[in-house]
């Protein structure tokens, strides 16, 4: 069985190696974990192809929850058998792994690991697109696009948590069903009809007041034109291209609007903040107010077709590798 899936070069998702890759022994800081589930994302697929250039080989994979096999020098707070989360810690797609200490969450007794895994980074964007970057208070109308993703999903709920009307945008049947089994108050088929024009009827020609895009490129213009005077346009991934550059004229035009292109690293900038949305997190999943579907499972050895899927838009909820 290989021990990590390892990209030599950039392109497709054939490009991802099943292969035998030695972990050395912990150093200052640090933890040895043995993986029990490695959480697939859209950053993966971009890291990859050279969109977001990186130094090969490299292990692929940024989230993942296991249990601690060895404890570094200079580390406080974890011990051997410890079960942990993580975030933002590249060489996920391993059996093995090396992780900072300073990226590690405890996971409490009764979430499982591969739900911790498929929390951490999707929920972590969750919390912070809807808790810092544009704060959904009650009142608010709120537009995610693919509601039924692994982001999606969770949008929608912790929007709704938060008092807000939620409206989202889905491509199928079957995804209209979820978004709506997670509470969004209206679902609109974007390849059926004009999710603006939509919004806007909805909303008796005012907009909403954010509007969460993590599509990019084949959404973008209609997103601008969804929001409502001094509306936000948080634009958090690209999963249908990178959008070419924008006049910042046509934010004046709009209504005064705010374009932000947030991402996680700058909200997780301390250990007290990446606790909080990790704590927040976990609770919500504990109490039963928060659902993480997990939409698929994949053997570390077939990371090629989990990104295929992924990137035919064939998945929803979240996407994990079980070494």
């Amino acid at each position: 069985m290989p021990t990590a899936v390892q990209v030599t070069k950039t392109g497709g998702p054939e490009v991802l190696e099943p292969a035998e890759v030695d972990v050395a022994a912990p150093g200052a800081g640090e933890l040895l974990v043995d993986v029990a589930a490695a959480g697939v994302n859209y950053i993966d697929t971009y890291q990859r192809q050279g969109i977001y250039p990186m130094e090969l080989p490299f292990v692929p994979g940024l989230e993942g929850a296991g249990t601690v096999a060895e404890v570094g020098p200079d580390v406080d707070g974890f011990a051997v058998g410890d079960r942990v989360a993580w975030q933002g810690s590249l060489g996920s797609y391993a059996a093995r792994k090396l992780l900072p200490a300073s990226v590690a969450v405890k996971v409490p007794e009764g979430v499982s690991l591969e739900t911790a895994a498929a929390t951490m980074l999707q929920g972590v964007t969750a919390h912070y697109l809807v808790a810092s970057t544009f704060e959904v208070k009650p009142g608010h109308d709120v537009l995610v696009h693919a509601a039924a993703g692994g982001v999606g999903l969770l949008l929608v709920q912790l929007a709704k948590a938060r008092g807000a009307r939620v409206f989202g945008t889905v491509s199928t049947d079957e995804k209209a069903e979820l978004a709506r089994g997670a509470g969004a108050d209206e679902v609109i088929r974007y390849d059926r009809e004009d999710f603006a024009k939509r919004v806007r009827d909805l909303t008796d020609g005012e907009g909403v007041d954010v509007v969460y895009d993590g599509v990019g490129k084949d959404t973008f213009d209609a997103s601008l034109a969804s929001l409502k005077v001094r509306g936000l346009l948080a634009l958090f991934g690209a999963a249908s291209g990178p959008v070419p550059p924008v006049d910042p004229q046509r934010l004046n035009s709009g209504g005064s609007l705010y374009l932000t292109r947030p991402t996680s690293v700058h909200y997780v900038r301390t250990r007290e903040e990446l606790d909080w949305r990790a704590k927040e997190l976990f609770d919500a999943v504990l109490a039963g107010d928060l659902t993480v579907r997990i939409g698929g499972t994949y053997p570390l050895a077939d990371a090629r077709r989990a990104h295929e899927d992924l990137q035919g838009r064939r998945t929803t909820g979240k996407v994990l590798l079980i070494p």
